[in-house]
């Protein structure tokens, strides 16, 4: 709706009617509620704002990272399970530089914080390398048609297009408004973020300030008046290099005649504000897919123990995660090392999962109606030989 404004100092009116003149002065105040600043959508920003400088997206990112990361391979022609083949050695030792838990926890890595990941295979005379492409660095190029056919790698003033398929892989989660790139989880909870670390800055600088909240001194004569410009400035310079800083907390405040300190804070029940940080670390979690129990967020009784919730967050987390790359790598590189491969993980040597495992096997050990060889397929196991 728009409003009309007839401020007193125009010089006439629309309707042609008089403006009334009184004699005195007056004003006019303008609120605007000022908006909240939030922390930048790229990689760098989220990378800097959120694993550098925030303890629940750094921990939570190493945990489903290094948790997928340490998932061994499988490697299967057919039916058949190989124990060995260049594939295998290829993903256990992916370049002359990592090998292959650190390669896999670094692009884990890039997916969580950006929601993509850029696999670059490099191919010589007799040996194969893979090498990880910092998302921040790369474009993706497409054709008239509007599809992905390269990518375009930038490092300084150096730049070079490696083709899809062929020479990359490129590895996205997904994102509903954009056709070619992926959404980072961190974006998701960017709100939470923003809070738990505006909290924190917030706690810090009340401790600096020798953890006591704002006030203001009032300048109250009996006889009425007010300070001069000196007295001001020399006030001023008394402030900051006396009672400001932590080395200065608890001095007692001498204040001559006619100043009164009036304390201008809110109380700790107002701000509320452990229960905001944990209910921003609890968003984060949950945008990462890690029970906060896991991460020692109090609050949550999701879960009746860490056990229960060490399970969950393999299962509805780390697991997927490792099952899709595992798809896109069996797609993209099986077909270089010959036909019907493909891989798969062991999810036996998870020991998050050990329970779960040993409970199947008493169920399967107790199955009389079941042969060895029903009970070996059932838990993902060939015949005897």
């Amino acid at each position: 709706m728009m409003m009309g404004w007839n401020w007193p100092w125009r010089r006439g009116r629309r309707d042609g009617a008089r403006l009334e003149r009184k004699d005195g002065y007056g004003f006019v105040a303008l609120h605007a509620q000022g908006d909240a600043r939030w922390t930048r959508r790229d990689y760098a920003a989220l990378a800097r704002e959120g694993f550098m400088h925030n303890p629940v997206v750094h921990r939570a990112v190493r945990m489903v990272a290094e948790s997928a990361a340490a998932v061994p391979w499988l490697l299967y022609d057919g039916a058949e399970e190989l124990s060995e083949h260049p594939l295998l050695e290829l993903l256990a030792r992916p370049n002359q530089r990592s090998a292959g838990a650190g390669f896999f926890e670094t692009l884990y890595g890039h997916l969580l914080m950006s929601g993509n990941a850029y696999v670059e295979l490099i191919e010589a005379a007799d040996a194969r390398e893979l090498h990880l492409l910092r998302p921040d660095r790369v474009a993706v190029a497409a054709d008239a048609s509007g599809w992905p056919v390269a990518l375009e790698y930038r490092q300084g003033a150096t730049k070079r297009r490696i083709p899809l398929d062929d020479g990359a892989l490129h590895l996205s989660l997904f994102h509903p408004l954009d056709d070619h790139y992926g959404f980072p989880p961190l974006q998701a909870a960017l709100m939470a973020l923003d809070i738990h670390n505006a909290a924190g800055r917030w706690n810090k600088a009340l401790l600096d300030n020798s953890a006591r909240p704002s006030g203001a001194l009032v300048y109250a004569p009996k006889e009425g008046g007010n300070l001069s410009e000196e007295q001001y400035e020399r006030l001023k310079v008394e402030l900051e290099d006396g009672y400001s800083g932590a080395s200065r907390a608890g001095r007692p405040m001498l204040l001559e005649g006619g100043l009164d300190w009036k304390a201008m804070g809110l109380s700790p029940k107002d701000m509320d504000f452990m229960e905001a940080r944990n209910g921003a670390s609890r968003d984060i979690a949950l945008a990462f897919g890690v029970p906060p129990m896991l991460l020692g967020i109090p609050g949550d009784n999701t879960y009746s123990n860490y056990q229960e919730a060490n399970r969950a967050f393999y299962r509805m987390t780390v697991l997927p995660l490792v099952a899709r790359t595992a798809v896109e790598l069996s797609a993209w590189l099986a077909p270089r090392f010959g036909t019907g491969l493909r891989l798969g993980f062991d999810a036996d040597r998870i020991d998050g999962l050990s329970a779960e495992r040993e409970a199947l096997w008493a169920r399967l050990g107790a199955a009389d109606f079941l042969t060895d060889d029903e009970k070996r397929e059932a838990v993902g196991y060939g015949p005897r030989g």
